[in-house]
């Protein structure tokens, strides 16, 4: 993942918890395709980063893998 500070309109289309822990994901939508975005506030200044933008398909398998603990 990279880290990014863009001005984008996307729109979230599932994400995780972020209650419990300073770490929550989220699969975004925008342009067309796909992508997760990692926010994590485990520092005073929260970081955020994103994976590239892919096709429907392959970001919807990148998340379930995250979801199933087989990505990072």
């Amino acid at each position: 993942m990279r880290e990014t500070r863009r001005s984008v309109r996307v729109r979230v289309v599932a994400h995780t918890c972020d209650r419990c822990s300073p770490l929550a994901y989220e699969l975004c939508a925008s342009g067309g395709l796909l992508f997760v975005r990692r926010r994590d506030r485990t520092d005073r200044t929260p970081e955020v980063c994103e994976t590239e933008r892919l096709p429907d398909a392959r970001a919807r398998q990148l998340w379930m893998e995250l979801l199933l603990g087989h990505a990072r």
